[in-house]
């Protein structure tokens, strides 16, 4: 789990207002960012100038200061990110007792062939814990549905309202296909709320410290570094540990036309917590390519921020 050099007690600030949860919008690029993430600006201007929707933020952990702001209060689909806000429900509900061992029967009703094992495994039934686990390693549907099933959308939506995420938000189950009266997206996010709340679940501050602990330990085995953790060089498959002097928690969301992740790199010399969220047209493996692309160099940024400390 990461610890930041410091800890101060600063709340994430309110933002104002909302946008609409389907909305893919883009915006303008408005924004700030440090000399050291000038690579990572020019890389993610050229798929807005291209016609992709953009939101970044980076920050740093202990201090709360933005080091990189690009549109990051634009509201965008982050497909299965959003699990973050689901995994937080869980862990308060297992703090608080409301929820134990209890074991979930495999439903139909919660099936949908998008990512995860449960749907593989010969175990019908699983404990609340290990459907987390799996939630938060492999962004299982069934799992995902099973959770979202037993706490309730609407209690999904009120912790992260209790929170102060007000921009950010999970909307529906996972599904195979969605009609005109389902929700477009799964999830729906600005990057400034992810990267504010990945900051609050190092600090302890998300709900509790157990709560924060409990979701960081579960994301944590998170085995997506294909977009930005991909440039920290580390075992996707076994990344809990100290190496070369990095630890880092990070999820992403994936789908056609998005690419998204949130999370938090503890190095050398400081600590930082990001996100970033793109849509684009994804008509071609080239258009992909250069989103991810785009990225691993925003992780590379993210990489060498790590390594020197900041001015307090």
């Amino acid at each position: 789990m990461v610890e930041p050099d410091a800890a101060p007690s600063s709340r994430r600030r309110r933002q104002d207002g909302r946008s609409g949860a389907g909305t893919r919008a883009r915006g303008r690029h408005r924004g700030g960012a440090e000399d050291r993430f000038v690579a990572t600006v020019d890389a993610l201007g050229s798929l807005a100038h291209d016609g992709a929707g953009v939101s970044a933020s980076v920050i740093d952990t202990s201090t709360g200061r933005a080091l990189l702001a690009v549109d990051d209060r634009l509201v965008q689909p982050v497909g299965s990110l959003g699990r973050v806000l689901l995994l937080t429900e869980v862990a308060a509900r297992l703090e608080d007792g409301r929820l134990h061992g209890d074991r979930l029967q495999r439903m139909a009703r919660d099936t949908a062939t998008g990512p995860g094992l449960w749907q593989f495994l010969q175990e019908p039934t699983m404990q609340v814990p290990d459907l987390a686990t799996l939630v938060a390693a492999t962004a299982d549907a069934w799992a995902t549905n099973a959770l979202l099933s037993l706490v309730g959308i609407d209690a999904v939506r009120e912790r992260a309202e209790a929170l102060g995420v007000e921009r950010s938000a999970f909307i529906d189950r996972v599904r195979d296909r969605r009609g005109p009266d389902d929700a477009p997206d799964i999830a729906v996010a600005a990057s400034g709320e992810l990267s504010w709340l990945m900051r609050g679940l190092a600090l302890g501050e998300v709900v509790d410290e157990g709560v924060s602990n409990r979701v960081l330990g579960w994301l944590s085995l998170a085995a997506d570094l294909s977009l930005v953790a991909g440039a920290f060089g580390l075992d996707p498959l076994a990344h809990r540990a100290l190496d070369h002097g990095l630890q880092a928690v990070s999820v992403t969301g994936v789908g056609r036309g998005v690419r998204a992740e949130a999370g938090v790199l503890r190095g050398p010399g400081s600590s930082v917590s990001y996100a970033v969220t793109v849509t684009f047209a994804d008509d071609t493996l080239d258009q992909r390519l250069a989103v991810v692309d785009a990225l691993r160099t925003m992780g590379t940024e993210v990489l060498e921020a790590v390594h020197t400390t900041v001015t307090r």
